[in-house]
């Protein structure tokens, strides 16, 4: 190197703005099961009013989860590579019996139920097992309905949902960082129930692993994880929301809204693009969402939207590892604050980390946990 006082300037500057690995830790040694001061739920800090209690324990990389009208929860994973079933059988509120529907699958992360039947994402291919109440104990081989999605494990892990007009919405991540890609990455797909039609519907969204639709409007509203590399507190994460089919959220080219990346921001202006409805705290990593719904929660709550913010892995003071809410008027943020919070202790350690929501019909709201292996359930008495 003819000019060493050069390499180590360049040196300096990229660390400056770079964050550093910092994951969490092993897993947490102690159960969630376990009672009182010995229990870790008793970090969990909650509104006034509210509990948190383990709904399931031992249920391994425990991620996207839906319930069927029979209360059996359906539960994908990621690096787990199975699928699992979970039922109360003696009606105590709390699962006790759990069904193995499917092992080494390629990170079926996505679940949902429809009309009996359950659906499973892989990274390239949707599978379906028909009438699965009725085979719990021996599901079979499921259908394979659609298998051209790309085979690139780099965001590849989907999640998956029916919309309100009954199709199927599946994303494809971005295969990479940050990086220009085929058409068919960093979009948020639909097909029929059947597999086929499929259809690109939003792009520019560089990995959502969260999404639903408004309770009145029906319209889509998901989360998305910013780019990396680019310190500490850029870019911020996201919560978006789609009024229409055809929307471009920006990436790669642009960040948070207002912020263009530095390889291929000028490429294209910020203004192009639909901008989020609320800044998520950067490297926060937030996935599942879900609306109010009327039942057990305070009214108060009416006008917001909870999400599972799984949290940092390369923030040199990490982030998320907790629920919070988003308050809204006029389908616009008014404010964004902790609902839940203690997954991540005061000294950085950290003992689970929230994936996905989910309403149970009493109004309580189920909170996965791939970090401890469990789901739980906060509730309100007042």
């Amino acid at each position: 190197m003819k000019n060493p006082s050069l390499l180590l300037l360049c040196l300096g500057l990229w660390l400056s703005t770079c964050s550093r690995i910092n994951p969490p830790g092993k897993k947490p040694t102690v159960l969630v099961s376990q009672k009182g001061l010995d229990s870790p739920l008793q970090h969990i800090r909650l509104p006034a009013g509210f509990h948190i209690e383990l709904y399931a324990e031992d249920v391994p990389n425990a991620r996207s989860i839906a319930l069927s009208p029979a209360g059996t929860m359906y539960v994908g994973t990621r690096k787990e590579g199975s699928v699992y079933a979970l039922q109360d059988r003696d009606g105590d509120g709390k699962m006790d019996q759990r069904h193995l529907l499917a092992r080494d699958l390629w990170m079926p992360n996505g679940v949902a139920y429809r009309d009996g039947d359950l659906y499973v994402a892989e990274v390239n291919r949707v599978l379906k097992f028909p009438q699965i109440e009725q085979r719990l104990e021996s599901p079979g081989e499921p259908e394979v309905l659609y298998d051209q999605y790309p085979d690139k494990s780099h965001h590849g892990w989907k999640y998956i949902a029916f919309g309100p007009d009954g199709k199927l919405y599946i994303p494809v991540g971005a295969p990479c960082n940050i990086c220009e890609s085929e058409d068919i990455f960093n979009t948020i797909t639909r097909m029929n129930p059947d597999g086929t039609g499929m259809e690109i519907v939003h792009r520019g969204i560089r990995n959502t692993v969260g999404f639903t639709w408004h309770p009145q409007t029906k319209e889509l509203w998901f989360t998305d994880n910013g780019r990396d590399w680019m310190g500490d507190d850029m870019p911020a994460c996201e919560l978006n929301h789609a009024s229409q089919d055809d929307l471009h959220f920006g990436y790669p080219y642009c960040h948070q809204g207002d912020t263009p990346d530095p390889e291929f921001g000028s490429k294209r202006n910020c203004t192009e693009f639909t901008a989020p409805i609320q800044k998520i705290t950067p490297h926060a990593a937030p996935l599942g969402l879900e609306f109010y719904r009327p039942g057990n929660f305070p009214a108060r709550f009416a006008d917001c939207v909870f999400i599972a913010e799984h949290g940092s892995w390369n923030r040199e003071k990490k982030s998320g590892y907790r629920v919070t809410m988003v308050r809204l008027q006029d389908g616009k943020a008014v404010s964004y604050e902790p609902f839940a919070e203690g997954w991540l202790l005061p000294e950085d350690e950290v003992w689970g980390r929230p994936v996905d929501l989910e309403w149970l019909p009493d109004g309580s709201l189920l909170v996965s946990d791939d970090f401890a292996n469990a789901v739980y359930r906060i509730y309100y008495t007042g």
